[in-house]
C-alpha cells in the first residue's frame, strides 16, 4: 500500500511540474511577417490567426519569424490589433494606444481583429519593435529593431515609429522561461 502511494505521489507531482513548466509556452505566440508579391505589401500574423495553408492560397510567401508576444492580456502589456485598408490592400498592426478607432476608420483602415498582447517595458530577452511606412505603396510595415535601419531606409520605408518591445526570437523555448 505505501509504494501504491509513493507512486501516486510521484505520478502526480511529475504532472504537476511539467503544466508549470509549459504554463509559459502556452502564454506565448510566435509573430510573422509574410509577404504578399502580387500587392506588395506584408501582414504581420501571430501564430494561430490563420492556416498556414490559408494564407499560401491568399499568395502570401516569404514566412519571417519576426519576434514573440503573448496570447493574455497582463499588466505592462498592450494589446495590438489588425486593421486592413480595402483601398491600399495593407495590412496594419496597430497597438491600442496608437490611434484611435475613429483615426483609423478616418483612414480607411476596417476589420480590426486582436492578434497578441506585447509588452510596454523593456525587459530580459527584448526587442524594440517599430512601424515603417512605405510610401510607394501605402504600406505599414512591424518590424523589430535589428540594427539594419539604414537598409530599411534605402529600400524606401520612412516615418519609423516606435510601438512595443516583442520577445527576440528563439529557436530554444526555454529562453524565455526567463521572463
Amino acid at each position: 500500500m505505501k509504494k501504491a502511494f509513493i507512486l501516486v505521489t510521484t505520478v502526480l507531482v511529475s504532472v504537476f511540474m511539467a503544466n508549470s513548466g509549459f504554463a509559459q509556452e502556452d502564454e506565448l505566440v510566435r509573430v510573422f511577417r509574410w509577404y504578399n508579391p502580387t500587392d506588395q505589401n506584408y501582414v504581420t500574423v501571430a501564430d494561430g490567426e490563420f492556416q498556414e495553408g490559408q494564407l499560401l492560397n491568399w499568395n502570401w510567401k516569404d514566412k519571417t519569424p519576426v519576434f514573440v508576444a503573448y496570447r493574455n492580456p497582463a499588466p505592462d502589456r498592450v494589446a495590438v490589433y489588425r486593421w486592413y485598408n480595402p483601398h491600399t490592400k495593407d495590412y496594419a498592426s496597430i497597438a491600442e494606444d496608437e490611434f484611435s478607432d475613429d483615426d483609423m476608420i478616418k483612414m480607411g483602415y476596417t476589420d480590426k481583429s486582436l492578434q497578441f498582447y506585447a509588452l510596454t517595458r523593456r525587459g530580459p530577452n527584448t526587442v524594440e519593435v517599430y512601424r515603417w511606412y512605405v510610401p510607394k505603396n501605402h504600406d505599414w510595415v512591424t518590424v523589430p529593431e535589428e540594427g539594419d535601419t539604414d537598409n530599411y531606409y534605402k529600400k524606401g520605408y520612412r516615418r519609423k515609429t516606435f510601438q512595443y518591445y516583442g520577445i527576440k526570437r528563439s529557436t530554444d523555448a526555454t529562453l524565455y522561461n526567463q521572463l
